[in-house]
């Protein structure tokens, strides 16, 4: 759930294509969770990526995410039911080819989102740059006498 943009989406499990880049949802209202790494909550940086449009040019479920600022907040509901809060971080636009910083590991808990950005090229089927919104997991201490 990602209230500053209205997404309250389902998370499909994602693994590799053939050629070793992360598959993408099946759909333009899912979003997908890069299952190869760690979960979100977890240390590292977990990956979930979703459509920007539909091949009709609709919406997808992340048309929005470049709206996204610096402090807004977004929830991960596990298969626990138990939710996990991530607030934004910084968001940057990437050449295809970005792994390293995207999917690199860490000390703490992150969540990056991926969509597409940038111009779309019929010929590749694919848009020119990717959308990554990285965030970093919120940890709640309780104040004295809580």
């Amino acid at each position: 759930m990602i209230p500053a943009v209205n997404v309250n989406a389902a998370i499909q499990n994602l693994g590799v294509t053939a050629k070793g880049a992360m598959k993408v949802p099946s759909n333009t209202t899912d979003v997908g969770w890069f299952e190869l790494g760690p979960r979100p909550g977890e240390k590292g940086s977990a990956v979930i990526a979703g459509h920007f449009n539909n091949e009709n040019g609709g919406a997808g479920v992340f048309i929005n995410l470049y709206k996204l600022r610096k402090d807004d907040k977004l929830y991960i509901e596990d298969d626990k039911g138990t939710s996990i809060a991530f607030v934004v971080r910084e968001s940057r636009i990437y050449n295809p080819g970005y792994a390293d910083e995207v999917f690199g590991g860490t000390d703490s808990a992150h969540l990056n989102l991926i969509t597409c950005d940038g111009v779309w090229d019929g010929t590749k089927k694919s848009f020119s740059k990717r959308l990554v919104v990285f965030t970093d997991k919120l940890t709640f201490t309780r104040g004295a006498g809580e």
